[in-house]
This record gives C-alpha cells, structure tokens and sequence, in this order.
C-alpha cells in the first residue's frame, strides 16, 4: 500500500503545483506573447531583425536600433492596453 503525504498549512490542503503554476501567472506576459503574434507586431518585430541584421553587418556604424525597437513595443503594448482595458473596468 502507497501512502501519500499531504502538507498542511494553517488547515488548508497543499494548492496542487499545476493550479499553483496558473494562478501564478502574469496575465499581461500572456497577453504580450498573444499580442506580439498580431499581424502589425510581427511586421515591426521582422524590421527590429531587419535593422539589428544591418547594424550587425557592418564594422563601423553610429546606427541604432532603438527606433524599431521602440515601435515593436509600443505596437505590442498599444494591442495589451486595447485587449486588457475591455477585460476591466477603470474606477475612477
């Protein structure tokens, strides 16, 4: 016969790891990741990979990046705040 060991905190069962793992989940990483495949994230993601391919090709350059990176993110975050905001409900 197996015999299991629960843990018990304070009177309450041990919360399984599974459910744990959920509950511990950030939701707006899940929504980046979800944003982030959108259609118009993913062609300002693919100039990002444009850009950093030439910066990084060339031996000398004063060019960055931080343009097309700055418009990934605020692609990304703009479709969060859009998806996010109908979730909830702003008190003011």
């Amino acid at each position: 016969m197996v015999f299991e060991e629960k843990m018990i905190t304070n009177g309450e069962p041990e919360v399984p790891s599974i459910l744990l793992n959920f509950l511990l989940q950030d939701p707006i990483e899940t929504l980046r990741q979800k944003c982030a495949e959108t259609e118009h994230c993913v062609q300002t993601w693919e100039r990002l990979e444009h850009c950093e391919t030439r910066v990084g090709s060339r031996s000398s350059t004063q060019e960055d990046c931080t343009e097309e990176l700055f418009d990934f993110l605020h692609a990304r975050d703009h479709c969060v705040s859009v998806r996010f905001g109908s979730c909830t409900k702003w008190k003011n």
